[in-house]
This record gives C-alpha cells, structure tokens and sequence, in this order.
C-alpha cells in the first residue's frame, strides 16, 4: 500500500486504483498484531481489527455476488432466517477459533476475486436493489455496476477509519507509520516505521 493513490488512467482505472488503495489498508491496520491483539475492542465499539477485516471480506463478497448475478438477483438465502442473522452478525467478530493470519488470507483472496469481477463487469448492467434489505431505498429498482463500485470504495474507506482508530488505541500505531513498516521507507523526522515491539527496542 503506498502512500497515496497512484495516478489514473479512465473510470475503469481509477475505480480499480481507489478499491486497491482502500483494501491495501486493512493490511496495514493488522501488520504486526497478535491475534489476541486483532481480537481486542480497546473502544468503546464492539469492533475488532479481526472482525473489520472479516466485515471488508464479507461486504466485498456480498456486493460481488450482486455484480456477477446482474442484471439478476443471486440465489435467494433459504436458510432460516435466525441462521441468516447470526451468519451476519458473525461477521463483524473474530471468534475465539479464528487466526488473524487465516482472516488475511481470506481478506486477500476476495479482494483478488472483487478485482477481477471488476476487469470486466459492464458499468451500466443494472444490479436490482433487493426490497427484503431495510436498509436498501424502497423508491429505486436497480443500482448500477458503477454505483456499487463506488459504494464498496466507500464501505471499505468508512471502515478502515475504524479500524485506524482500533489500531492506535491497541499499541499508539498509526496508518502512515504501519505503512512505512511494511513498505520499509528509510526513517525521516517527519516519520518513523513502525516496528514490533521487540526490534523498536533493540
């Protein structure tokens, strides 16, 4: 993840670029966290860095499935609806039997899977607005493939905020820092790579 975007060619370029950027900063936020640290909701949130990276999957997936299925719905969920609901809400909580190392992994396998999907999705393909979702518009019958892109650019960039503020709250990290660790940017004085607590003190 570098510091900012890099420049833009067209729309198509420039919804790939910022949906990059966005998912290249959960990987920062997790860098370097145990999993007892991934799993910690140091604020007032019942937020995790584990559960933020689950969500950014799950949210990035969910969408996905709507782009592929356009211009119809994707399979109806016919579980029970309790099980629907717990299957939602599991999603924003990194269990006790969950490793930070699996949730990344997983995390990087779908944003390859959104990249992808997005290399050759029709922009203008009407994607339905399900009426089943409360929180969807009741007064409009699709979106289109280039609002959900900027919708999910939005989703990832909104909780990635959160999970900024988690980390620093964990161990006083912060993005730029985590991002100059990762990236191994020479230390200057307007910034100083974050390193594990054991190497910063040596």
């Amino acid at each position: 993840m570098p510091g900012q975007a890099p420049i833009v060619t067209d729309e198509r370029d420039a919804l790939r670029v910022f949906l990059d950027y966005h998912q290249g900063s959960y990987l920062a936020v997790a860098f370097g966290l145990s999993d007892e640290q991934a799993r910690s909701k140091p604020t007032v949130s019942a937020l995790s860095i584990g559960g933020l990276v689950k969500h950014a999957t799950g949210v990035q997936r969910s969408w996905m499935e709507r782009v592929a299925a356009a211009p119809d719905l994707p399979p109806k969920d016919t579980r029970p609806f309790d099980e629907i609901v717990a299957s939602y809400q599991d999603e924003y909580v990194m269990r006790d039997d969950e490793m930070l190392s699996e949730l990344v992994d997983q995390f990087k396998k779908q944003n390859a899977e959104t990249l992808r999907i997005l290399a050759s999705a029709d922009l203008d393909t009407a994607v339905p607005v399900p009426q089943d979702v409360p929180w969807f518009p009741k007064d409009i019958e699709n979106w289109s493939v280039r609002w959900v892109i900027h919708h999910l650019i939005n989703e990832l960039a909104r909780h990635s905020g959160h999970a900024d503020i988690i980390r620093e709250s964990i161990d006083g990290a912060t993005l730029y820092e985590l991002v100059a660790g990762i990236e191994g940017w020479e230390e200057t004085e307007w910034i100083k790579p974050w390193k594990p607590p054991q190497e910063a003190t040596s």
